[in-house]
């Protein structure tokens, strides 16, 4: 096993990946498994460097010609020579050896090199500028309205930068023209450099509370569901009135769970149809991207008219209703297959492959989280398809079955007003969400945590079951609410709608086009990474505000319920303590990647999700 050159704590100079730059920064870290330095920058930013990306401060050093350092002798002799005549010049009559004159002139050109190499910051931004605050998340003006820092280091070439060096800061005098041309010619082999791979490490800050706690989530998940449902078949679903336990032969049947694997298959078979447009995802570690179709609308038009055709022969849809746990029960026994086959898989996963957040080397961690990334069967991905289709569509066919089982049961001609609130609001969350389908490809979900329990489970039992909460509980516990009311609650839904989906449009559109005109009124703090933090608009109201969005929605979607038990509430409920939970990770994460530009962000926007609260 190679020994490690540099110590923690030592301080030297690390290239910035993909360019020529070297920067000063300090030593946090060593993974022996990966032979990677953690490495922080100024501004905090931390990256995983190679040994061969660092170099010691001391070789920066300007070195001195062997023609200039002459021999005690020599330097006594030069004082009679004429002014005029350079140090290393030899004099008349003496002509330097051929291995003396190479060793000249390579000694010279590294001496260029390594000058071009210890002015990295005059490359990315202007000189008149004060470049090194702005480097460091410290601009002269915290806040900018124009995109001219981030279009500017999206264009350069490191053969632009080399030039730029070469022109402003060479040691040769500009009329040595032969010597300049070997210069260049030389600089292609060095500016020629292969972007860093980046080997995830080990997994070194778990969350959930580490093992013991996504250990007892393995178990305290699936029972908080069905927890839920069996409260909604109670005539009295009070908290302190807990449901009996119903026989263990209720809760399977097969044919239930093949009309389940029914479902997911079709589904998998909308996603494979060649309709719709293929996008690239965001960079993974070692620089390539993933290639995904865009067609989870059609595949929810195409699901609707499979119901309409169902519902046209007489299908008895309120099937579900009569048999919803056992739907549930069925839901949690494929996920929980599902995560088995994709820790089992991920053992065999490339290193590059796996999760940053699930690579913890504790099974049940890893299990739990998921270990790899992005887990795929040909060009099937398996995360990216359970994120949207199975669950989400498959929430909306559940509430259609709630609103024809109510008006079975109770004699409807039509649905109630609070049915028809719940079915509305939800099917336009859906319906957006699909159509704004490419979004998803930057969350966290996609990006950084891996294809385990927690996210099987979630987009397969938790997504379908616990979010029509709402419907299953009116279809047992039926209330009746005035017009105004409705139409209190339909502006309060649509005032949660329009903060979350303006403010994610104006992320999204940010992220993919900072020159774009329309977004020219829009200010931000420019990082060391390339991008940009938005300060005005929504995002410089409150750090999140789509989350705020998401919550008001969530309460227009319990309100419909009225105020008899608190059950139909646990959705408003769980959604704030989930959110603020990931706000905390995105915190987390946001300040490793973007140090102090971060920090500079927060005193800028005070409250994460609810303004002059939190």
């Amino acid at each position: 096993m190679p020994s490690r050159k540099f110590a923690d704590g030592e301080v030297v100079m690390g290239r910035w990946p993909g360019s020529v730059l070297y920067y000063e920064v300090q030593v946090t870290s060593y993974d022996d498994v990966a032979h990677l330095y953690t490495v922080k920058y100024k501004d905090g930013t931390e990256l995983a460097l190679k040994e061969s990306d660092i170099r010691s401060q001391s070789s920066f050093k300007h070195r001195k010609s062997q023609s200039s350092s002459s021999s005690p002798s020599r330097r006594s002799s030069s004082r009679s020579r004429s002014r005029s005549r350079s140090p290393g010049r030899p004099a008349k009559g003496r002509r330097r050896s051929a291995s003396q004159s190479r060793e000249h002139k390579d000694d010279k050109k590294k001496t260029v090199q390594e000058t071009s190499l210890a002015l990295p910051v005059f490359v990315l931004f202007k000189p008149s500028e004060n470049n090194t605050k702005r480097y460091n998340g410290e601009p002269e003006s915290t806040e900018k309205n124009d995109t001219s820092c981030i279009i500017l280091e999206q264009k350069l070439k490191p053969d632009l930068e080399m030039k730029h060096v070469l022109e402003q800061y060479s040691l040769r005098s500009r009329k040595d023209d032969k010597k300049k041309e070997e210069i260049y010619s030389e600089k292609k082999t060095f500016v020629a450099v292969k972007p860093i791979e980046k080997v995830p490490s080990k997994t070194k800050e778990m969350e959930f509370g580490g093992r013991i706690g996504t250990f007892m989530m393995i178990f305290f998940l699936p029972a908080t569901v069905f927890y839920l449902l069996l409260m909604c078949k109670q005539d009295d679903p009070s908290l302190l009135n807990f449901p009996p336990l119903p026989a263990l032969e209720s809760l399977w049947e097969w044919r239930v769970f093949g009309v389940f694997v029914l479902w997911f298959f079709l589904q998998a078979v909308f996603y494979l149809l060649p309709i719709g447009k293929v996008v690239e995802g965001l960079p993974l570690s070692n620089g390539r991207k993933l290639q995904y179709r865009i067609n989870g609308f059609y595949a929810f038009l195409l699901t609707a008219a499979a119901i309409g055709v169902l519902l046209y022969f007489q299908f008895e849809l309120h099937y579900l209703y009569e048999h919803f746990m056992q739907f549930a029960v069925s839901a949690a026994a494929f996920s929980l297959a599902l995560s088995i086959y994709l820790y089992v898989r991920s053992l065999k996963a490339p290193e590059e492959e796996l999760a940053p957040g699930g690579n913890s080397g504790y099974f049940i961690y890893d299990f739990f989280i998921g270990h790899e990334l992005n887990p795929r069967i040909g060009s099937f991905d398996l995360k990216y398809f359970c994120e949207l289709r199975p669950g989400l569509i498959g929430w909306v066919v559940i509430n259609l079955a709630m609103l024809l089982a109510e008006m079975k049961i109770h004699n409807l001609s039509v649905p109630s007003l609070s049915m028809i609130l719940v079915n509305s609001f939800q099917l336009l969350y859906v319906v957006d969400a699909l159509w704004n389908e490419e979004a998803v490809l930057t969350t966290m979900d996609i990006t950084h945590d891996g294809f385990g329990f927690m996210l099987a489970f979630g987009d397969l039992v938790w997504v379908p079951f616990v979010y029509s909460l709402q419907a299953f509980y009116l279809v047992g516990h039926p209330t009746a609410i005035t017009w105004p009311v409705a139409a209190a609650i339909t502006v309060l839904n649509c005032i949660g709608y329009y903060i979350f989906r303006s403010a994610n449009s104006q992320k999204n559109n940010f992220r993919r086009n900072p020159a774009d005109p329309t977004l020219a009124n829009l200010k931000f703090i420019p990082t060391a990474t390339g991008k940009g933090l938005l300060v005005t608009g929504w995002w410089g109201f409150v750090r999140h505000p789509n989350y705020l969005g998401d919550i008001i929605m969530a309460l227009a979607w319990s309100l419909p319920c009225g105020f008899n038990h608190i059950l139909p509430y646990f959705y408003v409920i769980y959604f704030i303590c989930l959110l603020v939970h990931r706000e905390a990770r995105d915190e987390h994460h946001c300040k490793q990647k973007y140090g102090l530009a971060w920090e500079r962000y927060c005193q800028r926007v005070p409250y994460r999700i609810f303004p002059y609260i939190y």
